[in-house]
């Protein structure tokens, strides 16, 4: 029997973009527009969202206004040789228009798919990295980066490679700069800052 892990998201926020074409998949093309998130302590997480050209027929995007979307967190392996190997977006089942309040919370049931990196930063906080592989159908499924702190981080570090986990959290984006050959570039990397976390036991 096929498992198929949680994986549910919500997104509320302004459209700082207009939607360009992404990719067309079974007949059906695809969009994507950057969405800008405000998180409660001021700061800002833009957001790429994957829609359909339904969805976006029935709710078009204009750059300045603020659109409500539910769906899924999905990864997908860049080959092109630009930007981050592991691309992370939302998609889309849902868009319509919203209000101004920020929304941004996910559900995530998955498979630890490599062993935890516990550290600390400069400043001495615990810092825990997580690599999620979540199930879809067919066969498939995303790879899906999380982050913990602090005291959640410290009893995740204890994690094993195999463990199915149940947590919630955010989507968030992050600025970093990498050195190509003799120059600098500035990139963004998406991740899941994790709010929650507990172990799924198998029914015995």
């Amino acid at each position: 029997m096929e498992t198929i892990g949680t994986n549910q998201a919500f997104l509320q926020g302004r459209a700082v973009g207009t939607a360009q074409p992404s990719h067309a998949n079974h007949g059906v093309t695809y969009f994507v527009f950057p969405l800008e998130v405000e998180r409660l302590s001021g700061a800002v997480d833009t957001l790429n969202i994957v829609c359909s050209e339904q969805l976006l027929a029935a709710c078009p995007v204009v750059p300045g206004e603020h659109y409500r979307a539910a769906g899924e967190i999905r990864s997908f392996n860049n080959r092109s040789g630009v930007g981050s190997r592991l691309v992370i977006t939302f998609f889309a089942k849902s868009l319509e228009a919203g209000e101004e309040s920020g929304d941004n919370r996910l559900e995530l049931t998955g498979v630890l798919c490599k062993a935890p990196n516990l550290r600390r930063t400069p400043l001495g906080r615990e810092i825990c990295d997580l690599l999620l592989a979540v199930n879809r159908r067919y066969g498939r499924a995303d790879y899906l980066p999380c982050i913990t702190w602090g005291v959640l981080a410290r009893s995740c570090g204890e994690l094993e490679v195999g463990d199915t986990v149940y947590l919630t959290g955010r989507l968030q984006s992050r600025t970093y700069r990498k050195l190509i050959g003799d120059r600098e570039e500035e990139r963004t990397a998406y991740e899941i800052s994790v709010i929650a976390l507990e172990p799924v036991r198998e029914k015995e």
